[in-house]
């Protein structure tokens, strides 16, 4: 009798064993579905964006979302098979998206996302889907600072995230123009910026040319961009680190949204009047190795 129960024990115990290894088969293969199957599959996807920025990624009191990079996470869902419907967009700042996208909090990250050496250990790209310039906004009223050199003995916004500041005083390769004697102001993000900008606790913001367009637009006569772009910052879609297919999947819908007309129009809505001339022609992509 004893014996039985005991035989029975063993197999009640391998029973359970192979129900959990299946199971955890089954979470392996739901953890390393590609967002491009989960698009398919779900006709859902959280994609991270600002929420503060002007004329890129920004929510509207009625809670809806504009922007340039609005409109492209629009754009590359669709492509993706998923709806307008089935987006969720999740406020992304510049300091959170590498661990949103290592997390699984988002599956995609457009959010005025510069592709750099250092971030590509960390997450995948796609694109880039547009290509910037870093350039500096002062106030209207300021005529001492007319280029970027100028900025040397001046206060300077470091936002929490980005690298932008250090394109402005260090050296290469992080840096561009090692510019001594900038005293750097912290500021949470780049709304904060402009904001401390604008009260005077700093003499200058410089980043990409479309976010400073973006927040001179929105507060027409309080800001100026001085029109000396000194770098090249490709605005990638953040992915997590290793998924490929996504990648390749990400670069055809960009491809496309240049090729039919809608990046032109989509650029042409958001910054048209600006004095900003957007580029039109699609991007050189970075590759998906």
């Amino acid at each position: 009798m004893r014996a039985r129960r005991y035989t029975a024990a063993i197999g009640a115990a391998v029973a359970l064993s192979l129900a959990l290894t299946a199971c955890g088969s089954d979470a392996e293969k739901t953890n390393a579905k590609s967002v491009v199957q989960k698009a398919k599959d779900d006709k859902k996807l959280t994609i991270g964006i600002k929420f503060d920025q002007p004329s890129l990624g920004l929510k509207k009191p009625d809670g809806t979302f504009e922007g340039f990079d609005v409109d492209t996470a629009r754009y590359i869902a669709k492509d993706l098979g998923v709806p307008e419907s089935g987006i969720t967009f999740k406020e992304t700042t510049s300091a959170n998206r590498e661990s949103f996208l290592g997390g699984g909090q988002v599956d995609l990250v457009i959010a005025t996302y510069s592709i750099t050496d250092a971030r590509k250990k960390q997450v995948g790209f796609g694109g880039p889907y547009y290509i910037a310039h870093q350039d500096t906004m002062v106030r209207a009223d300021d005529t001492k600072i007319k280029k970027a050199e100028d900025l040397k003995g001046k206060k300077l916004c470091r936002a929490a995230g980005s690298n932008s500041f250090r394109r402005v005083t260090e050296g290469p390769p992080d840096g561009q123009l090692a510019i001594k004697g900038v005293t750097l102001v912290d500021a949470s993000s780049y709304s904060e910026c402009a904001a401390k900008l604008k009260a005077g606790a700093l003499d200058a913001v410089s980043t990409d040319d479309l976010i400073l367009a973006g927040f001179a637009n929105q507060q027409k006569g309080a800001f100026k961009v001085i029109n000396n772009p000194f770098t090249d910052e490709k605005y990638g879609v953040g992915i997590k680190l290793g998924d490929t297919e996504t990648c390749e999947a990400v670069n055809k819908a960009i491809t496309k949204m240049y090729s039919d007309g809608s990046a032109a129009k989509m650029l042409e809505q958001h910054f048209g009047g600006t004095g900003l001339k957007p580029t039109t022609t699609v991007p050189k992509f970075e590759g998906c190795a």
